[in-house]
């Protein structure tokens, strides 16, 4: 499929009022990894704000070395930032593009939840994931690839659910071409940027922490169970522990790093 780079522009800049990133478009049939792409325009000397989308990726990633599936008719991009905050950090860039995506997909009509860590869901069901990968120089993020995925047209697994087909039964539909999509993605990318760059990590995590899907949900840790009670500024799910028969408190929390335990899809655990 090709892309209407004068339709994607004109939705990029409806009622934008102020341009905090400012994007240069790579409209791209196939890559390897629309990431790959963008770290290799960066090296090449590309500024912020250089976004490559392609209409498939090859060898598309996914957070822990795992494989995107990236057939056409979903949405891939990859946006170079230069945060410059902290390396012990670096996930608040993750937290932010997760609230800003989901935020500006909500004011269309989707509604689109975030999943701890990385995910978009709307009801449950995998619509998206993000992708940031960081060049550090003295302990400090001064490059950084945001990358996005999310399904529009394309097949997804059991887990997965795509925007057309939630939206088939809406009238107007939410987001109507995937030119649009595109759109709302990358001013949410510069939402999220705009709040944590300018606002602060409190008012991040806490914008943050509204959306996520997990909260308040029970979930189980060897033969503990617990309650996700927040997340920490570097990515850790705080979760508060209790005795699965007693339910006596017998610590105020823990905290697990990204990668440590999957909390699944579908119905609310527990």
């Amino acid at each position: 499929m090709g892309w209407n780079q004068q339709q994607l522009e004109a939705a990029l800049n409806a009622g934008r009022k102020k341009v905090y990133l400012p994007f240069c478009l790579h409209l791209l049939e196939k890559v390897v990894s629309t990431n790959e792409t963008v770290w290799q325009m960066q090296q090449q000397k590309a500024q912020i704000g250089c976004t490559v989308i392609a209409t498939e990726q090859t060898a598309g990633r996914g957070q822990w070395g795992r494989k995107w599936l990236s057939a056409k008719g979903g949405l891939y991009l990859s946006v170079l930032v230069a945060p410059n905050i902290p390396a012990s950090n670096s996930y608040l860039l993750t937290f932010a593009s997760a609230w800003g995506i989901a935020e500006k997909l909500r004011e269309s009509g989707a509604n689109v939840s975030i999943k701890w860590p990385n995910d978009l869901v709307i009801d449950r069901q995998k619509l998206g994931g993000i992708l940031t990968e960081t060049k550090v120089k003295q302990k400090v993020v001064v490059w950084a690839v945001i990358g996005v995925g999310i399904n529009w047209a394309n097949p997804v697994p059991e887990n997965g659910i795509n925007l057309q087909t939630w939206q088939a039964t809406k009238d107007p539909k939410p987001i109507s071409s995937l030119e649009m999509l595109a759109a709302k993605v990358l001013l949410g990318i510069e939402c999220g940027m705009q709040c944590l760059l300018q606002e602060g990590v409190n008012i991040l995590l806490a914008r943050y922490l509204r959306l996520l899907a997990n909260m308040g949900d029970r979930i189980y840790i060897n033969d503990l169970a617990g309650t996700i009670v927040g997340v920490t500024s570097t990515g850790e799910l705080r979760v508060r522990l209790q005795t699965s028969e007693s339910l006596e408190l017998i610590s105020p929390e823990i905290c697990l790093r990204p990668g440590t335990i999957s909390l699944g899809y579908g119905k609310t655990p527990g």
